[in-house]
């Protein structure tokens, strides 16, 4: 009948909103009130909710949770934008939802990872497609399977054990990120969007000092065979994504590129 939620970006926004439709929804924590440019410290869980939702990784604002809070309550958690970018305790979590689309797969397909005590807790009324106790007594084939999309999501699999697993990942993405950031914060026209405890590893979120620089860093950049780094609209800047299917080198080069426009503009 009450569900707590912790507010951290737009999908975490976008979860609470549909919670709402079902019952008594309480934001126990929240980072709106400096544009979720930080991930809320010591929350506290309470007792009496039914669970509670968070989102592991914000896409557009550039957080990460590096730690999740202790709870004594089941725990629910969206990891779409970093499932398998690093090791994370399966076990704390009652339910984890994931979709494929940033590190598994092509979009349209999602992983869901359930406890068996929590399967069939829906509330009367609810869609049986939403129910995931029936997917689990079909093996997931209660309704016609993405076949495509779950045979590349199998071949990505076998690409990403072959590596060495999610270890061998996170370590790849680990020196990604930290390449990245570190030029961010040595680079005198750019600066990063987020608190430095709190930053993705994902998405790296950075603005441009001014925004003519801002604007000719995009053409540079394009010019020079980068695209799509442009930030959300609600954030405003750059956005860097280094999802698992990005290689060191790609970064590497962005970097240059940082360097060689710090010189030609300072």
């Amino acid at each position: 009948t009450k569900a707590a939620y912790i507010e951290t970006g737009v999908w975490a926004q976008k979860a609470l909103k549909e919670a709402k439709l079902f019952g008594q929804v309480d934001v126990i924590a929240s980072s709106a009130d400096k544009n979720f440019s930080y991930i809320p410290e010591n929350i506290i869980v309470p007792a009496d909710a039914d669970y509670v939702h968070l989102c592991s990784n914000n896409t557009i604002y550039g957080t990460q949770f590096k730690s999740f809070p202790e709870s004594n309550i089941p725990v629910i958690c969206d990891m779409s934008s970093d499932i398998f970018s690093r090791a994370v305790d399966v076990s704390k979590f009652d339910l984890i939802y994931a979709g494929a689309q940033k590190n598994m797969g092509p979009a349209g397909t999602t992983c869901v990872i359930i406890k068996d005590e929590m399967l069939g807790k829906i509330k009367a009324g609810t869609p049986t497609i939403m129910n995931y106790k029936v997917h689990a007594e079909n093996e997931s084939m209660f309704n016609t399977p993405a076949c495509f999309a779950i045979y590349v999501v199998m071949l990505t699999m076998q690409w990403l054990k072959e590596l060495g697993g999610v270890k061998a990942i996170q370590e790849l993405n680990e020196d990604k990120a930290a390449l990245l950031y570190a030029e961010i914060d040595r680079n005198t026209l750019f600066t990063g969007n987020v608190a430095v405890a709190d930053r993705s590893i994902m998405n790296a979120c950075f603005t441009a000092t001014t925004p003519e620089l801002g604007k000719s860093f995009l053409k540079f950049a394009e010019e020079n065979g980068i695209v799509g780094i442009k930030g959300h609209r609600l954030s405003g800047g750059y956005r860097a994504s280094l999802y698992n299917a990005l290689p060191l080198s790609s970064v590497q080069y962005l970097v240059l590129l940082m360097q060689h426009f710090e010189k030609n503009n300072s």
